[in-house]
């Protein structure tokens, strides 16, 4: 089969390097990809966002299965003309992947079909929510309704930053068109956790438990971030609090989108708080996460490319049924090197090195999220730069693998947090320590 990842990121890389595992897969393209993803497939030189480029390759390479990685194409309803020129796409249609592109629109669903979540107030006009600000107080945290790359909430600690968060959304525009209204929401408070299903619009396939780390700095300090690290299984999601949440959450979900006409069909994430009183849906993202991504395909033994293919035919049947998926006991965790500067500027074109040295380590992945390839040498070309992953008999263990590895990679202004994995660590040990190497 041929198949084509669109997209360019740690999360796309992952993709690939799952797909190139499978007894289906003959030729891989990626569009646009990027160093690291060239090793596994052809590299094709269309943008993500280019759905005309994209429709007419597929046609042309009679491509069997296209997988979407990003959300910007799915909102942009690339699965849609993909459906309609007869040709098959795992992600959903452009009505469904409103779920993530408007958060106002995901927030009314939860609210109609009965999903647990914060109270909320939605404004379009910046004047009328700071007044309603003035009256609510803190803590808060004030969300932009459109895409925002994962980075359009703010969290804030009282009237004051979060009047701030509005005017620097609405007004100022730092999330451009995706600020146009806002919603302010009641802050919950917990630990968050990544649930991922597949789904054909009737039967849901769970994917492992994960959780990421969205602040740039340790101690979940900083500004939010695409993520800078993720790992699997959280151990904080227990397999009855997974079957609650997929009671309460997803399957109500996928119901009432069934009920308003629309056919979901690909991945559905659910961002959960685990609150005292259960939990809270936090948002809904219509394709993987990144960096989760990278932290649950290492431990998926069951042929994905198949999994995606019955997934967009519309019968999951056959992975329903018990042993239907089969997965690495092992844990798995992943830690971004980022740009220095990252997430707001930062240089490009700074040569990575020792990549070469980590191929030798075992137990170890490393998905590039933004790099290019020069005259054999590969350069940073991004924020988010390596997901450097490894897998253990324990998340200790991973985590350990993983900061091995990173001991061997340098660029110029390389930053990651050290800290990745530590409730997980804690909560399975009681230590308090975070798994890192010693350099």
């Amino acid at each position: 089969m041929k198949i084509l990842v669109i997209g360019s990121g740690g999360r796309e890389h992952a993709l690939v390097w799952k797909i190139a595992q499978s007894r289906l897969a003959d030729k891989i393209f990626c569009a646009p990809g990027n160093g690291g993803i060239a090793q596994q497939a052809e590299c094709v030189d269309i943008k993500a966002d280019d759905i005309p480029g994209l429709l007419g390759f597929a046609q042309k390479e009679k491509i069997d299965l296209t997988v979407v990685g990003p959300e910007a194409p799915l909102s942009m309803g690339i699965a849609d003309e993909f459906e309609k020129n007869g040709l098959k796409i795992f992600g959903p249609q452009e009505k469904a992947a409103r779920l993530e592109a408007s958060k106002v629109f995901s927030k009314e669903m939860m609210v109609k079909y009965g999903v647990p979540t914060a109270g909320y107030k939605i404004f379009d006009d910046p004047y009328q929510a700071r007044k309603y600000l003035d009256q609510k107080g803190g803590p808060c945290v004030v969300k932009a309704d459109g895409l925002a790359q994962g980075k359009g909430v703010i969290v804030a600690a009282d009237a004051e930053e979060a009047k701030d968060a509005v005017i620097a959304i609405m007004q100022d525009k730092i999330f451009g068109d995706a600020g146009d209204r806002v919603i302010i929401e009641d802050c919950l408070h917990g630990q968050e956790a990544s649930i991922i299903v597949l789904t054909d619009s009737k039967i849901v396939i769970p994917l492992a438990s994960s959780q990421d780390h969205k602040r740039i700095f340790d101690n979940d300090t900083g500004p939010n971030t695409g993520g800078m690290g993720a790992y699997s299984p959280a151990p904080l999601v227990s397999r009855d609090l997974l079957n609650e949440i997929l009671d309460k959450v997803i399957h109500p979900m996928i119901a009432g989108l069934n009920k308003e006409g629309i056919t979901y069909k690909g991945v559905l994430y659910a961002g959960i708080m685990v609150t005292k009183d259960g939990p809270q849906a936090l948002e809904f993202n219509v394709r993987m996460g990144d960096p989760e991504t990278q932290a649950v395909l290492p431990r998926i033994k069951t042929d994905f490319l198949e999994l995606m293919l019955a997934a967009s035919s519309g019968d999951l049947s056959s992975f329903a049924r018990p042993g239907g998926m089969v997965w690495d006991n092992r844990a798995c965790a992943c830690v971004v090197m980022a740009s220095g500067g990252y997430p707001g500027n930062y240089e490009k074109g700074k040569e990575i090195r020792g990549l070469e040295k980590v191929e030798r380590l075992q137990d170890v992945m490393v998905f590039h999220s933004a790099t290019k390839k020069s005259g054999g040498k590969y350069f940073t070309n991004g924020g988010r730069i390596l997901g450097v992953t490894g897998l253990g008999n324990t998340i200790n263990e991973a985590l350990y693998r993983a900061y091995q590895a990173i001991d061997e990679i340098s660029f110029e202004g390389a930053h990651y947090r050290k800290d990745i994995g530590y409730r997980a660590v804690e909560k399975l040990s009681g230590s308090g320590k975070d798994g890192k190497s010693e350099k």
